[in-house]
């Protein structure tokens, strides 16, 4: 008898798509196959996400085109953020779910596939059990994503900070760390596959270990991965909280070669009375110090932030002290939000009083400002040499990150010549773009990525 097989499409951030690996991983180990073709599979999973309105749209839309294209005997399950969340309105809203099944408790996919299979469950099959905490670990199962040479690793998951316009602790709870025994372990098993780069994520990294009574855990957690993992070239840390990015995590980054100079640090906004709103930080000269203490340390450093506009009760003047800030503060690159109203979270009572053109035009005036700061700091790399993770290949050209570029997020690298995919290139820059640099090969080494 031919295994079952089973389709898992993952949306949103690359949180989730741990998760989605990790459910496939289940699976697979009870005997399930994996397929890429939703024709062929005898179970549909989505991975939805459920963080602002328009993610929650692309959610509801990918269930409705799978439900709508169901073949006989075919189960649909949505799982997720959008389901933890929103469970019973999404089965009201899509005809043809199977399965519900929430992000808490992804470690139990196999569980629910099996009932589905089995006939013997209510249609839809609610698995949303009450007041559950995050679940991080199950049986062994790797909290990683592969993608080409590089691979997510989950430090930790939920969220403790009180950020009002945030829907997150409410879809997944308080943090959750993972133990660094489980990381560290994983962190070899991925070095032992050939990984190049080894991205840390977390809905705040910053905070890790504080749970486990840990402090300056993200630190101490980076030392032990650069001991145990050496042969990993890069390690990126993602998601980074203003005001935790302490003296010793800078130095950690400056000392170890494998860290890359690279940290994304939401700001969400720059004045202090829009801070203080949102349930943000607010020293905003706090901030400006700890940019200084990096670039201090790591004058070669890429900065990422994301920047929140039109929140409730934002002025013109209060934006444009944002605008200030950015044209200052000359970030490498920036995210631009327009505020999305959330119900349950802490700014719901300020409603949404921002007109929406106003949002749309404020962001683009925030865009339009960072682009040329942006196209500034690429045609500053001219001339160097930088190493580059080829990614792709075709038609001559090769397209790879350096380490100024998170995958998905930032810009590219177009290298004359194809070279194969997981390669480290050393590439001269010749030219420059907004968000892509361009050069030419000036010498590669690789090790053989094991598939």
């Amino acid at each position: 008898m031919k295994s079952p097989t089973v389709y898992i499409l993952s949306l949103g951030c690359a949180k989730n798509s741990v998760d989605s690996e990790s459910m496939g991983g289940l699976l697979v180990r009870e005997g399930f196959r994996l397929t890429t073709d939703p024709r062929k599979a005898q179970v549909l999973v989505v991975n939805t996400c459920g963080f602002i309105g328009p993610a929650r749209e692309e959610s509801l839309e990918t269930l409705r085109r799978l439900a709508k294209g169901k073949q006989p005997g075919q189960l649909l399950i949505a799982a997720g953020c959008l389901t933890q969340r929103y469970g019973a309105e999404v089965a009201g809203q899509v005809d043809g779910i199977d399965g519900i099944l929430g992000t808490r408790r992804w470690m139990d996919i196999v569980q629910v596939v099996q009932t589905l299979r089995a006939g013997k469950s209510p249609s839809p099959l609610y698995h949303l059990p009450e007041g559950t905490a995050l679940g991080m670990e199950a049986n062994g199962i790797p909290r990683t994503a592969l993608q080409g040479a590089s691979a997510y690793l989950k430090i930790a998951d939920g969220c403790r900070r009180p950020c009002a316009f945030c829907a997150i602790p409410l879809i997944k709870g308080t943090a959750v760390s993972r133990s660094p025994e489980r990381i560290l372990a994983e962190a070899r098993s991925l070095q032992d596959q050939g990984i190049r780069e080894i991205i840390l994520i977390a809905q705040d990294t910053t905070d890790y270990g504080h749970d486990l009574g840990l402090r300056d855990g993200l630190s101490h957690l980076i030392s032990g991965l650069v001991a145990e993992a050496p042969g990993v070239d890069w390690l990126r840390v993602m998601y980074a909280y203003p005001g935790f990015v302490s003296d010793r995590l800078i130095e950690v980054m400056a000392t170890h070669l494998a860290c890359v100079h690279y940290l994304d640090m939401p700001l969400q906004h720059a004045h202090p009375s829009v801070l203080r709103r949102m349930r943000r930080p607010a020293n905003v000269e706090s901030v400006r110090r700890t940019l200084e203490k990096l670039r201090t340390a790591m004058p070669d450093i890429a900065l990422r932030t994301t920047f929140l506009v039109g929140y409730p009760g934002e002025t013109e003047a209060e934006f444009q002290e944002l605008l200030d800030f950015v044209a200052d503060a000359r970030f490498e690159r920036v995210g631009v939000f327009t505020f999305s109203f959330e119900l349950g979270t802490g700014s719901e009572p300020l409603g949404d009083p921002v007109p929406h053109e106003v949002k749309e035009e404020r962001r683009d005036r925030l865009m339009r400002l960072q682009q040329g700061i942006s196209l500034q700091s690429s045609q500053a790399q001219v001339g160097r040499s930088v190493r580059v993770l080829i990614e792709g290949k075709g038609d001559g050209i090769s397209l790879g990150r350096s380490y100024r570029d998170a995958p998905e997020i930032d810009g590219m690298v177009i290298v004359d010549g194809e070279i194969a995919p997981g390669i480290m290139a050393d590439v001269l820059i010749t030219g420059a773009m907004t968000y892509d640099l361009s050069g030419v090969l000036v010498g590669q080494e690789g090790k053989t990525l094991k598939t």
